[in-house]
């Protein structure tokens, strides 16, 4: 797997805001399932800076190793304003996601490739670019994956736990995307079903390995996904 820190992307590559990580090039114009971290992987700390605070979801693992046996590309794409705010830095970061990537290949998974935005209008300089084009829901990160990975991303889902992680996927014009709703749906499950449109389409789900059961058993995702 190759690293970059800043990552060489075109008008980006001096931007030590954004991170890279791909495991391979080419996929093959497969469509992919794009993640959200925090809430949707791991618990949701707030700020996520350290690797001991680290706990994977229930059933994260066995779904996202539930893809890589079906070759689904699984793609991280989150937002890391703690480090335009100064809660932790890049270090903590790749911390955090060796661990991760150490917990799921307990699971035999592992993830296809890693993006991460810095930027917040709240930051400090240099990661204080209100409207980066990767920070979601800007599509910037779906939209380099798709061109550096070789992806599909029509036939492409996006999960999250909250509204903007499915805005970025109908900014993206994927297929559609599930939040994550544990409790009563609210303001956010509301806020994810007025993004439905006949071109993207919005569900519910619990749990990731709920949402990814239910795209393959729809055939929604997948080698016999259209």
């Amino acid at each position: 797997m190759t690293t970059a820190t800043p990552p060489q992307l075109g008008p980006w590559e001096a931007d030590s805001g954004l991170w890279c990580e791909i495991s391979a090039a080419d996929f093959a114009r497969r469509p992919a399932l794009f993640l959200d971290r925090d809430g949707v992987i791991v618990e949701d700390t707030r700020y996520l800076g350290r690797a001991e605070n680290l706990r994977l979801l229930a059933g994260a693992d066995g779904a996202i190793a539930r893809c890589n046996r079906l070759g689904i590309p699984v793609v991280l794409v989150t937002n890391q304003s703690g480090i335009a705010r100064r809660y932790y830095d890049w270090h903590g970061f790749q911390a955090v996601q060796a661990a991760l990537a150490a917990a799921l290949a307990k699971a035999e998974a592992h993830l296809d490739a890693v993006f991460a935005c810095a930027h917040h209008r709240d930051g400090y300089a240099p990661f204080n670019i209100a409207d980066h084009p990767w920070r979601k829901p800007n599509p910037g990160m779906l939209l380099t994956a798709a061109s550096r990975m070789n992806l599909d991303l029509s036939r492409s889902w996006i999960v999250g736990d909250r509204a903007p992680d499915l805005a970025t996927g109908r900014n993206a014009r994927l297929a559609g995307g599930i939040l994550i709703s544990t409790g009563t749906i609210g303001a956010d499950g509301d806020a994810a079903k007025a993004l439905g449109t006949d071109g993207f389409v919005v569900e519910l789900s619990a749990s990731l390995a709920e949402a990814v059961s239910m795209l393959i058993s729809r055939g929604r995702l997948g080698a016999q996904a259209h």
